[in-house]
């Protein structure tokens, strides 16, 4: 590949894809460039048998007649099963590696600290797998069916023509530095305008599957006329960088054009001039001026492959700066299985930052018995979910520690760490696939019998069976095939069936109708017990006989105690447990949380 497609990163990108994902697949491609060589080879010929067939005509060879044709058939049939082949073989190896490199960027994103995914919308990211691999693919594609096809025609037409006339050659060659450099100035202006582009897609592309998701509020606060404003300010600012683009890419066929132009008029000149004196025979010129006019098509596809190289290598840098960015929440070197004896937890001085200058933890020091059920209330933004999320490790602590049965969270193996966890959260997830299925990702190679089980524990048994398919029902994307109240019961039927020791609920009852959450709450209770429980819960009425209740404000513990004595201190619960009294009294009153 010359200079002007190899350029500043380029070079090191390039030689990593080769390294990684091109490399493997060395006897395919091989095969392709022997196909390519044949091609090309071919490709060589036709001057010389043009030059040759004029040289014979003119001698009034009667020969060439009849062999002439032949020759040309057998080189084009040769030619033709040699394209085919190195496209066919080039398409496996392209569309391998496309689904090769989605495979690793896919298994990265899963694998990911929830704070790197957080930094981009999922529809930004799903856009990597579409747009920026289409760029990736096109290149790859033109680089095996174009750019060494074309240059293997080349270095054939060009070893034709110095067999033919080297001086020629040498005149012929002299217009190429004049064309590449504007080539590589615009080269470089492609790939900046890219990289905007693909930025910019990844927007739109979130802004509208956001709209999407948000149309029932939308229409609810008539927000159609902002969103259509914000979706048509993104589509134009896309059209405006690719007409810059495309503005560049067509600034290249002129530059290609004149600079074959200026090669076919210096050769006409001189051979002109040669034939007039004797010099040289009208074979001769046809061929050359022949091989001159082939060669410009390749040199032309050439030319343009620099723009979609420039773009391609803007979504490889994307691609890269993912890949490489290494997730912190890892098994610690040395890290043993989790040894769960009852499931104690305990927070030491647990610190936790957002930002650096927005802490959400400070100070958290916390014991959690074995067995026993924590609530943890407060007001929005108090800190929470945060603590929460530092027990099954979604995210480090930043100061302190955390410790079940006395062994800190970061010296176990993460799949040990969770596997004894459940957590049943407010944001219900279900996957599209079946209610069978999204029940039993609680414990894979769960009978159907545990399934049913675990399901009628979490009242989801009737509605499920009611269902056409019953439990082979899809729940559709993220569950909206079923109500707010049955993807929770999906999910708590989840929880349920992973047994766990330690439990996290996250207001599990807040999507269930009354009767759905008692029931719910009866089989909660039976779950909890024996088991350690950690709650939150915006509704003190349903933890009230939790064994503990921890109030936080401010990402800081201000009260620990049970609910009798925490309404009697008259503190931040007690002003907390007076605003929703009136609530409570207007309606009939949640079933607490109690393990029996």
């Amino acid at each position: 590949m010359n200079k002007a497609l190899l350029s500043g990163d380029t070079v090191p990108m390039v030689l990593r894809l080769w390294r990684t994902w091109v490399r493997p697949h060395w006897p395919q491609l091989a095969l392709v460039l022997v196909c390519i060589g044949v091609a090309g080879g071919t490709t060589g010929l036709y001057p010389v048998l043009i030059n040759k067939a004029y040289d014979a005509f003119t001698a009034r060879d009667e020969r060439a007649v009849l062999y002439g044709p032949l020759l040309v058939i057998a080189v084009t049939t040769v030619r033709g099963f040699a394209l085919y082949a190195q496209a066919v073989l080039t398409n496996r190896v392209i569309t391998r590696i496309e689904a090769d490199m989605q495979t690793a960027l896919y298994a990265h994103l899963i694998d990911s600290d929830l704070a790197q995914l957080g930094r981009e919308s999922p529809a930004a990211l799903t856009q990597r797998f579409t747009t920026d691999f289409a760029f990736i693919k096109e290149a790859l594609t033109r680089i095996f069916t174009v750019f060494l096809r074309d240059v293997a025609s080349i270095a054939a037409l060009i070893a034709a023509m110095l067999w033919m006339d080297p001086f020629l050659t040498l005149v012929a060659a002299l217009v190429a530095p004049f064309v590449s450099l504007p080539i590589t100035r615009l080269g470089k202006k492609l790939r900046r305008v890219a990289t905007s582009t693909q930025e910019e897609i990844g927007a739109m592309a979130s802004h509208v599957s956001e709209s999407l998701a948000g149309a029932r509020v939308a229409k609810v606060f008539a927000l159609e006329g902002y969103l259509k404003g914000r979706a048509g300010e993104a589509f134009e600012t896309i059209r405006r960088l690719k007409m810059k683009a495309a503005n560049a890419r067509a600034k290249l066929d002129p530059l290609l054009e004149i600079g074959g132009g200026l090669a076919v008029a210096a050769v006409l000149v001189l051979i002109g001039w040669r034939i007039m004196r004797g010099e040289s025979t009208v074979g001769e010129f046809t061929g050359f001026v022949s091989a001159l006019l082939l060669a410009a098509q390749p040199l032309q596809a050439i030319g343009k492959l620099h723009a979609v190289v420039q773009e391609a290598m803007a979504a490889l840098r994307r691609y890269f700066a993912i890949v490489d960015t290494q997730p912190t929440i890892v098994d610690s070197q040395g890290a043993a299985p989790l040894a769960v004896r009852g499931g104690a937890i305990a927070f030491r001085d647990a610190r936790f930052r957002y930002r650096d200058d927005h802490p959400a933890l400070e100070g958290i020091d916390l014991d959690l018995p074995a067995g026993t059920t924590t609530a943890l209330v407060g007001r929005s933004g108090s800190g929470k979910s945060t603590l929460m999320a530092l027990v099954p490790r979604l995210y480090d602590v930043t100061g302190g520690g955390v410790a079940i049965d006395g062994q800190d969270v970061r010296d176990v193996t993460l799949a040990s760490l969770r596997a004894n966890i459940a957590v049943v959260s407010q944001e219900v997830v279900l996957f599209d696939d079946t209610i069978r299925a999204n029940i039993a990702f609680g414990r894979p190679g769960a009978s159907d019998e545990e399934i049913v089980a675990a399901a009628k524990a979490a009242a989801a048994h009737d509605f499920i069976a009611r269902l056409p398919e019953g439990y082979d029902t899809r729940v559709g994307d993220r569950g909206s095939r079923l109500s707010g109240g049955e993807r929770q019961r999906v999910s708590l039927a989840r929880a349920i069936l992973k047994d766990a020791p330690i439990l996290l609920l996250d207001e599990a009852t807040s999507a269930l109708d009354t009767e759905s959450e008692r029931l719910v709450q009866e089989a909660l209770g039976r779950l909890m017990k024996g088991r350690t429980t950690l709650v939150i819960a915006h509704r003190l009425s349903t933890v009230r006989d939790a064994d503990l209740i921890v109030v936080l404000d401010q990402g800081r513990v201000v009260e620990t105690g049970r609910h009798e004595a925490l309404v009697a201190a008259g503190g931040l619960y007690a002003k907390l447990h007076r605003l929703q009294l009136a609530d409570d009294t207007r309606e009939a009153p949640a079933a607490p949380i109690r393990a029996s």
